[in-house]
């Protein structure tokens, strides 16, 4: 079985991008945050919640789908409402993490790690997530035929380089049934 050391993760991530991208991957105690460089921290920051490996996972699979701009801005400019959404706002909110979940899910598999979709709303009004899940697996599914972007192909080759996961890190590996 293999350990996922988020260590490991800050490692590879720092290998890769902070010189490249002037990020750097943190350990957070609380919330994950993403922030720019600014007066007191010279490089970007992505903070991951609780030092949970799934956590940082997530919070660079919105790194990847962030452009330039947005990576200037505080959680790359995005709203987020918490906790409590009702169903026209976290269908919302499912739109923008279709992408970063489908990467996140990908990043996953690169580690030889599970994957758990995540509607982030305990508290709010019960919905069907599986139009949601259709959706993510349709784009791990675009992904693999049109490729990753960029710095998201970046960190898939390392961590199968890593975890030595090239011979499991297949399409087919991503079976609509867990959806």
């Amino acid at each position: 079985m293999t350990t996922h050391r988020v260590g490991d993760l800050i490692r590879i991530f720092d290998k890769l991008f902070r010189e490249t991208y002037n990020t750097v991957l943190v350990r957070g105690e609380d919330e994950p945050v993403y922030l720019p460089a600014d007066d007191d921290h010279p490089r970007h920051r992505i903070i991951f919640a609780h030092g949970y490996y799934a956590s940082a996972l997530h919070e660079i699979a919105h790194w990847c789908v962030a452009g330039r701009r947005r990576r200037l801005l505080e959680d790359f400019g995005y709203w987020y409402m918490p906790d409590g959404r009702t169903a026209s706002e976290q269908a919302e909110f499912e739109k923008v993490e279709v992408k970063p979940q489908a990467l996140e899910w990908i990043f996953s598999a690169a580690c030889g790690k599970s994957f758990r979709f995540s509607a982030d709303n305990l508290n709010g009004e019960p919905h069907d997530m599986g139009p949601f899940k259709q959706a993510v697996h349709n784009q791990v599914k675009t992904y693999f035929r049109q490729g990753l972007p960029k710095r998201a192909a970046m960190l898939v080759a390392e961590l199968i380089e890593f975890y030595g996961t090239k011979d499991r890190f297949h399409l087919d590996r991503f079976v609509a049934a867990e959806c």
